[in-house]
């Protein structure tokens, strides 16, 4: 797995698993993100841009993606890419978060945390 590969999947995993949401949530947005590796040898940050509608978050490229953001901010996604599939859990607040992630592609395997600022 690339480290621009293992990151791109690490960042999706930004929200959570969870059922449909139902309504617009308070997290309803543009998101930037920023992913920093503290452990693997994937690239030492990632940086992008997701959405959130009605508590669901979206990536324009990513297919195999779930995520999920709950009233409380309480966030938890899960990706896959190929082979390389990465996970993370954290919370929102009304224009920042924060939570941690971790991915693997075969036996590499890199985690860390992530910081969100709201657009």
């Amino acid at each position: 797995m690339t480290n621009r590969s293992l990151m791109i999947t690490a960042t999706s995993c930004f929200i959570a698993f969870a059922p449909a949401a139902h309504g617009r949530s308070a997290y309803d947005g543009s998101w930037d993100l920023v992913f920093v590796t503290q452990r693997g040898t994937c690239d030492s940050s990632y940086s992008f841009t997701v959405d959130v509608t009605n508590g669901i978050v979206t990536h324009p490229n990513l297919v195999k993606f779930r995520g999920y953001v709950a009233r409380s901010g309480a966030v938890r996604a899960s990706v896959t890419v190929q082979d390389k599939v990465a996970a993370g859990a954290g919370k929102l607040f009304a224009t920042s978060g924060r939570g941690t992630w971790s991915g693997h592609s075969g036996m590499a395997r890199c985690s860390g945390y992530w910081t969100a600022r709201r657009n």
